[in-house]
């Protein structure tokens, strides 16, 4: 019979060590139980390499050969794990769980359909570890590109509360309600960013190639511009440079590069300056202390901030983590600043045996309804339920201002689009009653 160890707790909060002969890990747990213990991590103990190397090295029937250890195919991981994939494993292994299937067999079935690529070697790793007495979630938590705390954290409750199949339904529920909120924020810029950069290369065209042939035939006339076209023209030799064909500058009069070059790369340039500032913590206190305070785009950032937080938090609750312990992975994994302070206080308030509501309500990062429907919850006892609740509301929330920002996008370019083309016809055509007048006179 196989031996497991175990680590538990007493009735007074003690840490206990030992072991215990079970025929499966769900036997070993209902001893552990029936000893007045809580256990917190249980463990088939590995075979010692002594018994291992004894078994290699039993004789063999004669004329049979011994048997080659099966390698595993060389595979080249390229990228990380999508959060797609994550979501169907998910689902997939808590169907297997709740048909009655041990966790070696469900994960070596999942391993077994996988394409050859980085999960799949992934699934297999973590399947030897638990063949190898590892509990499911200690096997997951040495894999954080595939399974981040949040989730490995939750599988560990599911665990020790023997309600795995159930946990993670939930994380697959909630992993698909976070990919379709992103789904629809990012599908709601892609049209907006392709008009805009098809209207910013139109305007660059007209600057460069059709600006310098009607300033060349103003010159042939030799009569005042009006102040806009001079301006026009002006845009379009810093825009070209003084020559149409000239992309960069002169590298013998040491000119600096055509306004062209600033149009193209400054974004760039602007997007990897942000990029580095995320990297230091003061840099991204200050970008998402300014995200919150963009008109309209402010708002949405609020409204998914408060959605994520919501929902992440409120799931760890039901799974049966320990509210610290869910308080302090909703604040890693928030994605804001602002929101990992207010947290940060949430958790130093709870542990001092206050309230969560309050030092919320003080922070001032959240609506009053969101702070009065968390402190009901928490006053009974439905904590968990009352911030998916929140986090529905949120969503729906967040799907509303999409709406209402396309139906403000499409018209405020058109506007924007049409103001420049007819800046820049009108400043084309001012000149030409001049110049027929000019042409008049002359014949």
């Amino acid at each position: 019979m196989p031996t497991f160890q175990y680590e538990a707790m007493n009735q007074a909060g003690q840490r206990q060590k030992g072991t215990v002969e079970a025929a499966s890990s769900d036997d070993a747990i209902a001893r552990i139980k029936s000893q007045g213990y809580f256990p917190t991590n249980v463990r088939e103990k590995k075979v010692r390499k002594r018994e291992t190397a004894a078994a290699a090295a039993a004789p063999t029937k004669r004329g049979s050969k011994p048997a080659k250890a099966k390698k595993d195919p060389i595979t080249i991981n390229i990228g990380g794990v999508g959060q797609k994939a994550i979501t169907q494993f998910s689902r997939q292994m808590s169907t297997l769980q709740d048909a009655g299937l041990p966790i070696l067999r469900s994960l070596q079935i999942l391993a077994e359909q996988e394409k050859p690529g980085l999960f799949k070697n992934t699934l297999s790793q973590i399947a030897a570890d638990v063949e190898g007495g590892s509990s499911l979630s200690e096997a997951m938590e040495k894999h954080p590109k595939a399974f981040d705390r949040l989730y490995t954290k939750m599988i560990a409750a599911g665990e020790i509360g023997g309600v795995l199949d159930i946990i993670l339904r939930r994380l697959a529920d909630f992993m698909e309600k976070a990919q379709r909120l992103k789904k629809r924020i990012v599908g709601a810029m892609i049209y907006p960013a392709a008009v805009i950069t098809v209207a910013v290369l139109i305007v660059l065209g007209i600057m460069i190639f059709v600006i310098p042939q009607f300033k060349d035939i103003f010159e042939e006339f030799d009569s005042k511009l009006p102040a806009i076209t001079m301006g026009l023209i002006n845009l379009s030799e810093w825009i070209g440079g003084t020559n149409a064909n000239q992309w960069f500058g002169s590298p013998v009069s040491g000119s600096a590069p055509p306004g062209v070059v600033y149009v193209i790369f400054g974004p760039i340039v602007i997007f990897l300056l942000m990029k580095l500032m995320r990297m230091s913590k003061g840099g991204r206190a200050i970008l998402d202390q300014v995200k919150l305070k963009v008109p309209i785009l402010g708002g949405l950032v609020k409204a998914g901030s408060i959605a994520r937080f919501t929902r992440t938090l409120g799931t760890l609750i039901s799974a049966g983590v320990p509210i610290l312990e869910a308080i302090a992975i909703t604040r890693d994994t928030v994605g804001n600043n602002v929101y990992e302070r207010a947290l940060q206080r949430v958790h130093d308030s709870i542990k001092e045996g206050e309230s969560f509501a309050a030092p919320l309500r003080e922070a001032r990062v959240c609506d009053l309804l969101v702070v009065n429907m968390i402190d009901v919850g928490e006053e009974t006892g439905e904590l968990d339920k009352m911030l998916a609740k929140v986090a529905d509301n949120y969503d729906e929330e967040v799907d509303n201002m999409v709406r209402t920002l396309m139906s403000l996008l499409e018209p405020l370019i058109v506007v924007v689009l049409g103001l420049v083309v007819g800046t820049i016809v009108v400043a084309l055509f001012m000149p030409l009653p001049t110049l027929i007048q000019s042409v008049t006179n002359s014949s």
